[in-house]
C-alpha cells in the first residue's frame, strides 16, 4: 500500500513537471510572435505569467523534497526525484527569458521591428521542438533519446550567428537602429540560451534513466560522486 501510494504521488510530480515544460516551451514561441506583432497586452501577459511558473516550480520542488523526507524512495526513485526537481528549475530559467524578450519588448514600444527579427521566429521553434522531445524523452527514460536533442542545438546557435551578422548589416546601414539592434541580439541570446538550457534537461533525463551525469557540450563526465555503476 505505501509503495503503491508513493508511486502514485511520484507520477503526479512528472505529470506537473511534464504540463509546465509545454507550457513553459508555448511562451518562448510566444515572445517572439508576440514581438513580432508589437503586441504590448501580450508582453505584459507573459510577464506576468512568469510568476505562476514561478510559483509551479516552488511546489513541485517542495513536494518532491516532501516526498524524500516521507517515503524513503530507493536509489532509482532518488535519483528521478533529483531530476524531476533539477529539471524544474531549468524550466523556470527557460520562462525567464521568454519574460526577457517581452520585456525587451515593451522597452522597443511600437516601433516596427519585424523586418529586423530575421532567424527568431524559426530560433523559437526549434528550441520548442527540442524541449518537447527532451519531455518525451523524460516520460520515456530514453537515455538514447535524451542524448541526441542536444545536436540540435548547434543549429540554433547557426541561427544566431545569422541572426547577429544581420543585425549588425542593419546597424551599418542605418545607424540610427542601433539601440533596437542592441536590444534584438539580447531576445536573440535569450533564445540560443534556451537551447542550452534543454540541453542541460537532457543531462538530467540520462542521469535519472541509467544513473550517470555526463556533460553533453563536451562529452566530459562529471566527477565520481555524481555516478552510480
Amino acid at each position: 500500500m505505501l509503495r503503491a501510494t508513493f508511486e502514485r504521488e511520484l507520477q503526479r510530480l512528472q505529470d506537473r513537471l511534464l504540463a509546465l515544460g509545454n507550457e513553459v516551451g508555448d511562451n518562448v514561441v510566444e515572445a517572439v510572435e508576440v514581438l513580432r506583432r508589437r503586441d504590448m497586452i501580450g508582453a505584459q501577459r507573459l510577464i506576468a505569467a512568469d510568476l505562476w511558473v514561478n510559483e509551479r516550480r516552488i511546489g513541485i520542488m517542495t513536494d518532491a523534497l516532501l516526498l524524500i523526507a516521507t517515503q524513503q524512495p530507493m536509489a532509482g526513485d532518488m535519483r528521478l526525484i533529483a531530476s524531476i526537481i533539477e529539471i524544474t528549475g531549468e524550466l523556470e530559467r527557460i520562462n525567464d527569458y521568454a519574460k526577457g524578450i517581452a520585456k525587451i519588448n515593451l522597452m522597443i514600444g511600437e516601433a516596427s521591428v519585424g523586418e529586423l527579427l530575421v532567424e527568431m521566429p524559426e530560433m523559437a521553434e526549434k528550441m520548442r521542438a527540442m524541449l518537447y522531445q527532451a519531455l518525451e524523452a523524460f516520460s520515456r527514460r530514453d537515455a538514447a533519446l535524451a542524448r541526441a536533442i542536444p545536436a540540435a542545438d548547434d543549429e540554433v546557435d547557426a541561427l544566431f550567428n545569422q541572426t547577429y551578422r544581420e543585425l549588425v548589416i542593419a546597424v551599418m546601414d542605418d545607424p540610427s537602429l542601433i539601440e533596437h539592434v542592441n536590444r534584438l541580439e539580447w531576445a536573440a541570446h535569450n533564445l540560443e540560451r534556451a537551447a542550452d538550457r534543454v540541453t542541460n534537461i537532457c543531462e538530467w533525463i540520462v542521469y535519472a534513466a541509467v544513473g550517470e551525469y555526463v556533460e553533453m557540450d563536451s562529452e566530459i563526465e562529471a566527477p565520481p560522486q555524481y555516478r552510480r555503476d
